[in-house]
């Protein structure tokens, strides 16, 4: 098995000359921590999910969430009237459907029917007519 050794630069160490004694470990905060979490048993969170949620809230200034809501309340407006117009315009268009056109379609069937029969009429005539010659 190999094992690793680190080996400190001096160089790296050394203080240069026009270099004033700065450290910049005193900036440095570690985001990547060495001490494990993952022994640590979990805890149960003493907020629900519709407390965070509220708390969202506090994140969105009030001028625009006013902005939001009127926005929101403008096309659910909009979008239930659209609805009420449509459904009442298939209403309309349904039973104008059935009032004018059934009776149009009987009567139009009625009329091939009388026109059939008329040239079947005239077919017999043809043929007394041929019989008879």
């Amino acid at each position: 098995m190999v094992q690793l050794e680190e080996v400190e630069d001096e160089e790296f160490d050394r203080v240069q000359v026009g270099e004033k004694a700065y450290n910049d470990d005193d900036d440095f905060t570690d985001t990547d921590s060495e001490i494990s979490n993952d022994d640590l048993p979990l805890a149960e969170p003493s907020e629900t999910l519709t407390d965070r949620l509220l708390a969202l809230r506090d994140m969105v200034p009030p001028s625009a969430r006013r902005r939001l809501a009127a926005g929101y309340d403008a096309l659910k407006t909009y979008t239930w009237s659209g609805l009420m117009l449509g459904g009442k315009t298939m209403w309309v268009v349904s039973t104008s459907a059935l009032l004018l056109g059934v009776p149009f379609a009987l009567a139009l069937v009625e009329e091939q029917q009388v026109v059939e029969m008329e040239k079947e009429q005239r077919m017999r005539e043809m043929g007394n007519e041929v019989s008879l010659a």
